[in-house]
């Protein structure tokens, strides 16, 4: 190889790289969005066809999520007319690299624009827990964010089932208490899920369930009683190269890191969420709306 033939091909990698990284931090994580679609045809779903529009993981903040962000995501949510709109948690974002935190109060005055037939809904995530100091140091909610959620009239199912719907289109909808909730500020975690418990709300009338799970992780534990379980948390890795994710925030690493995953005639939908945790960077994962519609198989 020349000289000259060299110096092109290193600067051809400089600028690949330099484009790498401006798409990475900026583009895919701030500017972009997009709905991403999952039809289910679930055996344990036995009532009319449903489509839920998926909202995880906003982590708002400036200057990838500001306000103007979250509007545009409720915008686009209302437009698609769902029957059922759910919030998967996480609303502040904690990453250090925040020019602005937006507070959650702000954010859930955004979020009280959704708008659907059935209802919007909401659980928490563990960002929303770690978050509120407060509740850290009691070791127990109330959490601020749902609190504004509440106070917005997002109904906040932490542990608590409830049925929708009359006739051919009745449904319940489970809300399951964040796995990691509280920490200990050494890397251990403790979380206030009870899943015996909420699903013990729910009465054995043959009407399918819809389970919120901020995160993926209680997936095996879930029974067949449960149609469709729905997380996000993991943001599909944020990186996202050919299926595979390098990191993924899940014990199970790349099993439940994103998308439809079927196991044991069991449905589960992870969404890739809004925003970014720990780095502001999303590659092969551009931040979505999430659209799941559920049918009998």
């Amino acid at each position: 190889m020349t000289r000259r033939g060299f110096l092109k091909g290193l600067l051809g990698v400089t600028l690949a790289g330099l484009f790498a990284s401006a798409w990475a931090f900026f583009v895919e994580p701030a500017l972009r969005l997009r709905v991403r679609r999952w039809r289910v045809a679930s055996p344990g779903w036995t009532a009319a066809p449903l489509r839920i529009a998926v909202i995880a993981d906003l982590h708002a903040g400036e200057p990838h999520v500001p306000l103007a962000r979250v509007r545009q995501v409720v915008a686009r949510v209302n437009a698609l007319a769902p029957d059922l709109t759910l919030i998967l948690g996480d609303l502040p974002a904690t990453h250090r690299f925040l020019t602005r935190g937006v507070p959650v109060a702000e954010v859930a005055a955004e979020l009280a624009a959704l708008s659907a037939p059935l209802g919007v809904f909401a659980v928490l995530g563990n960002h929303d827990w770690w978050a509120d100091l407060t509740a850290q140091r009691r070791r127990a909610g109330p959490v601020a964010a749902g609190l504004a959620l509440d106070a917005n009239g997002i109904p906040v199912l932490e542990n608590r089932a409830l049925r929708l719907g009359e006739g051919d289109r009745a449904f319940w909808l489970a809300g399951l208490g964040d796995q990691l909730a509280l920490t200990d500020g050494g890397g251990r975690f403790t979380g206030v899920d009870d899943l015996p418990g909420t699903l013990a709300q729910i009465a054995d009338d043959g009407t399918p369930v819809i389970l919120m799970a901020h995160e993926p992780d209680i997936f095996p534990q879930v029974p067949p009683r449960v149609a469709l379980t729905l997380s996000g948390h993991t943001h599909g890795g944020q990186v996202r190269l050919f299926g595979w994710s390098p990191l993924v925030p899940s014990r199970y690493g790349n099993r439940f890191a994103y998308g439809h995953v079927r196991e044991d005639g069991r449905d589960l939908v992870v969404s890739g969420g809004i925003g970014c945790s720990i780095l502001p960077v999303r590659l092969g994962v551009t931040p979505e709306i999430t659209l799941v519609e559920i049918a009998p198989a």
